[in-house]
Order: C-alpha cells, then structure tokens, then sequence
C-alpha cells in the first residue's frame, strides 16, 4: 500500500478514488511512565515514554486505515494526515486519514 500525504503521486495516474479512510489509536500513561516522564519533567530532557506511546499509536491508527483502504480495493491513500487530541485526562487519541485510490499498475 503506497501512503503519501501529497494528493497525487508523481509518476502514477489515479484511475479511482474510492473515498476517506481512517485510523485511529487511543493510548492511556501508566504509573511507571508517569513517574519516569515526571522526573525529567523536574530535570529536563525528552520524554521518551510518551513519545514512545505516541510512536505506537501513531503506528496503530496508520495499519487500521491501511487494513481499511485494503478492503475498499485501493492500492494507495493519498492526502494522508495525522491528528492528535486529549480523549480525557491521561489518555490521547492519534487520528491517521487520508484518501483511497486506486493507481494505474
């Protein structure tokens, strides 16, 4: 599956758009990383932990919007764009959307 946040790909023709696709993950911190994310709040640095969660789920809302796309028919998505937002507090949803298309092989 070709994923590209432009909205055509250079060198491919669309010969379908098939419509939206989406994604999404929602992660919640744990005691273990809130602990290690609130010291280095204290001293600085990255938060690695966060990030990391953030990584996952990124990943996650990026194959459930795949896995639909797939089962549309399409070949590709393009005008992909991700979104985050706070769902409550300690929790955070990634949105993945974007359009599926189908590319002339």
């Amino acid at each position: 599956m070709l994923i590209s946040t432009t909205d055509a790909v250079v060198g491919k023709e669309i010969v379908e758009t098939i419509g939206l696709v989406k994604g999404n993950s929602v992660q919640s911190r744990n005691i273990g990383r809130d602990m290690m994310a609130g010291l280095r709040n204290i001293v600085g640095g990255e938060m690695k932990e966060y990030a990391e969660m953030l990584t996952r789920s990124r990943e996650l809302a990026t194959k459930t919007m795949v896995d639909e796309a797939r089962q549309l028919g399409a070949n590709a998505i393009v005008g992909v764009r991700f979104s985050t937002s706070s769902v409550m507090d300690g929790t955070s949803e990634v949105l993945a959307y974007g359009t599926a298309v189908r590319l002339k092989e």
